[in-house]
């Protein structure tokens, strides 16, 4: 097990559950380095020396494959268990903050909840369309199992 990432640090994010999530703009320096990286841009991010993973997902928008998306979060929330993940576009809200309210509803959390959740823990204007929060309940109602 990795490190985890100190839960006061800026964009560090405490699921429910305890796995912390660290949101962050592109242009923000990765320090501390994280063991996994998902990026949610409309182009192919830059290179790291840490695994990563690539979701289209154009700036104010949705994920360009859909299955991607949803594949890549279910993934980044399992690795969040034991490594130091952390979710990354452009401007670090509107995307990431989606993205994160997903992993919340992952961990347990009801999907509006999910998004007051991460506006109060993460940035207070995070997911910022109709859309994105659109995109959040429809998630919960495709990921989770039925009768949660």
């Amino acid at each position: 097990m990795t490190e985890p990432w100190d839960p006061r640090s800026a964009g560090v994010v405490t699921l429910p559950s305890g796995r912390l999530v660290r949101g962050r703009a592109l242009s923000t320096a990765p320090v501390p380095v994280p063991t996994f990286s998902m990026f949610l841009l409309g182009r192919r991010p830059p290179s790291t020396q840490w695994p990563s993973r690539w979701v289209r997902w154009p700036d104010f928008w949705l994920p360009s494959d859909r299955a991607d998306a949803v594949d890549a979060l279910h993934e980044t929330w399992r690795r969040a268990a034991e490594e130091r993940v952390e979710i990354v576009c452009g401007g670090g809200r509107g995307r990431t903050g989606t993205a994160l309210a997903c992993l919340a509803v992952l961990d347990g959390t009801p999907p509006d909840d999910a998004v007051r959740l991460v506006r109060r823990r993460y940035d207070a204007r995070a997911v910022e369309t109709p859309w994105q929060r659109r995109f959040v309940r429809s998630f919960a109602r495709e990921s989770l199992p039925r009768g949660s």
